[in-house]
């Protein structure tokens, strides 16, 4: 059996991977041209996980179907994660009334298992099972700090991508930052993922108190939203999401 794409399962993950959040629906040809697969087989996997109830056919192509929704709902570890974390959530959207982000670290990047915003939440990048780079988001920072040194070497040594004006890009001060993450515990961001959005993290440690599982977060806009107003909020909400996993993990 071949891998990656040269195999029929890395074909088919590919043309699910080739769907944005901002474009739900793809031509067959636009696949093709993403996935960098003959048109032809395009069609024909499509066709089959149409009937796998994985993509849908609209009138001018295709896209995500509700059938991947209920396989991401049985992941195990972020589904646990989610159920033992929205009460804190919730708790902190109620106390701080701006965007609030549960995020768990993959490879390089954060990936948001959660994410709660009421009338007065800006538009952010950001979405559950979105991705986002770690060295220009808060969470990412928290997650970056505790993670492994050859993770933390392989991102700063890595090309960091600049997404705006603020973003940090020079290993030196990035580096020194997430050492002091490690010292404060919380992380900080202004406007380096997003421009007009502010940021502050909190880690939720495991038994140790070393290695970030997840990372809290609230968001807000320039001008409105004073991050270190929030620290107390949001290390609690991370504190009390890490207890409540610490004691469930001794009664296993």
């Amino acid at each position: 059996m071949g891998t990656g794409l040269d195999s029929v399962l890395g074909r088919a993950v590919a043309i699910l991977r080739a769907f944005g959040a901002d474009e739900p629906v793809l031509s067959l040809a636009e696949l093709a041209r993403r996935t960098e697969i003959p048109k032809a087989t395009v069609h024909r996997m499509a066709a089959d996980l149409v009937d796998l109830r994985l993509l849908d056919r609209t009138g001018t192509g295709y896209r995500l179907s509700g059938g991947l929704f209920e396989l991401g709902m049985r992941a195990s570890a972020e589904r646990s994660l989610l159920e033992v974390a929205m009460p804190f959530l919730q708790d902190l959207y109620e106390r701080t009334h701006e965007t609030v982000h549960l995020g768990v670290a993959e490879g390089h990047e954060v990936v948001y298992v959660a994410k709660i915003g009421g009338h007065r939440q800006v538009a952010t990048p950001s979405r559950p099972g979105g991705r986002m780079p770690m060295h220009c988001t808060a969470i990412g920072k928290v997650l970056l700090a505790s993670a492994a040194l050859s993770v933390r070497r392989a991102v700063l040594s890595g090309p960091l991508e600049r997404r705006t004006s603020h973003t940090i890009v020079a290993p030196g001060l990035l580096n020194r930052q997430l050492e002091a993450v490690l010292e404060q515990g919380v992380a900080f961001e202004h406007e380096e993922s997003t421009v007009g959005l502010l940021c502050v993290a909190a880690p939720v440690l495991d038994a140790v108190g070393q290695h970030a599982l997840a990372a809290i977060s609230v968001t807000g806009p320039v001008g409105r939203f004073r991050p270190e107003q929030h620290v107390a909020a949001v290390r609690a909400a991370a504190t009390g999401l890490s207890s409540v996993l610490l004691r469930r993990t001794a009664g296993e």
